[in-house]
């Protein structure tokens, strides 16, 4: 019997090319694969011993004989490659039609409506940018103007910049839920995400740069119901989600949330809700992953973020209990050894693990990610979900 399941999203750690890479222009990625290759290797040692190396495919890392968990990897039957795709086809959300992306910035009517019901003469920007590139272009003229600043990247997202010193986080949020609103229809971006900003200062109190804070909120479109987390609820058991879950979700299905700063805390947050939720759904997502390292190409920081994961994973199945489900797995692919900055069209991995549960199976290559929500329904006796396949009964 499982009465309650971690499940922690390693946001971005793909495990090598789907089959339609190159429609994507990924061919060649592997996320894992590539840092191992590159870096000479990555010290995972709890990892390895559940059976993150055996899976089918896997490259460039150990394997082990008789792996302490169960392993496989899934394929992505939405169409996209983003966050909230992945995320929502966990959990049942088939998205059969790709969310809009603006390659060449936003309409001149997009625009014009948020200054006008933002309250703001104008904005800076406007393309796609990285999000730190784009503070070290424009954050002199974002203080100067007052304009906050807009850019978006190959994801469907409306980013919006602004330096805390001139608008809190609050009114930036504010302008946020402006961008959501008027973003409807054939703009109907999967998210608004606010980039609160501060400035870097040296010893002597001059300017060398901007930092980001982890002030980030995202506004996402709220997935159709019924589905994984609004069924755990509606059985009456709670889901508690770590990180910036509660985005990516609308705050649907969700009984109760909080932020985290980086992947560090997002352990710490899990670990405390693991003391006090006996039941139901600890779902998390550690981002720095992606969001520090992967769209940044830093092979050399993704490979001891991993490490350093790795460490406070033994901590996770040190407080877990007898009744416990842990899955661990990433919702794409985000290779920073490729030239591009952009998410990897990849294969996720999955490693699950139980005190009761069995040893050594290969789940060999699922066909959806809503595999592992529709076990996570099963092993909680909830409603299942509109697609996916169970795989409890090959692991109990």
């Amino acid at each position: 019997m499982i009465n309650r399941v971690i499940w922690i999203i390693l946001d971005s750690v793909g495990i090598g090319e789907l089959p339609d890479a190159n429609e994507y222009g990924d061919v060649g990625a592997n996320t894992l694969g590539n840092i191992a290759k590159t870096q000479g290797g990555i010290k995972i040692h709890v990892l390895t011993e559940l059976g993150l190396g055996n899976i089918d495919g896997a490259v460039n890392l150990e394997k082990v004989s008789n792996p302490k968990g169960c392993y496989g990897k899934s394929a992505e039957i939405s169409c996209g490659k983003d966050t909230t795709t992945g995320h929502w086809e966990m959990v049942g959300v088939w998205s059969q039609k790709p969310f809009p992306t603006y390659p060449n910035g936003f309409s001149k009517d997009i625009i014009t409506k948020f200054c006008e019901n933002a309250g703001v003469s104008g904005i800076l920007g406007n393309k796609t940018a990285s999000g730190t590139a784009i503070l070290d272009e424009l954050g002199e003229e974002h203080r100067k103007t007052k304009k906050p600043i807009v850019y978006t990247s190959a994801d469907s997202v409306f980013q919006i910049a602004c330096n805390e010193d001139i608008y809190s986080p609050e009114e930036l949020y504010k302008m946020c839920q402006v961008a959501r609103d008027i973003l409807t229809g054939d703009d109907n971006v999967a998210r608004v995400i606010a980039r609160p900003f501060v400035d870097k200062k040296d010893e002597n109190g001059r300017l060398i740069g901007y930092t980001r804070t982890a002030n980030r909120r995202d506004f996402s479109l709220k997935p159709s119901t019924p589905n994984l987390l609004t069924n755990i609820c509606d059985a009456g058991l709670p889901v508690a989600a770590v990180g910036k879950i509660e985005d990516i979700f609308a705050r649907t299905g969700i009984t109760e949330a909080i932020h985290t700063k980086d992947n560090m805390d997002g352990m710490d947050k899990t670990l405390e809700y693991m003391k006090s939720q006996k039941n139901g759904l600890i779902f998390t997502n550690l981002v720095e992953f992606d969001s520090a390292w992967g769209h940044r190409n830093d092979p050399v920081s993704y490979k001891r973020g991993l490490e350093e994961f790795d460490v406070r994973l033994q901590e996770v199945i040190e407080e877990m209990q007898d009744t416990d489900l842990l899955i661990i797995n990433a919702d794409h692919g985000c290779d920073p050894t490729t030239p591009g900055t952009d998410h990897t069209r990849e294969y996720i991995p999955i490693v699950v693990y139980g005190k009761q549960l069995r040893s050594n199976v290969n789940l060999g290559t699922l066909e959806t990610f809503a595999d592992i929500g529709q076990t996570i329904a099963e092993a909680l006796k909830v409603d299942f979900i509109q697609i996916g396949k169970s795989f409890l009964n090959r692991i109990s």
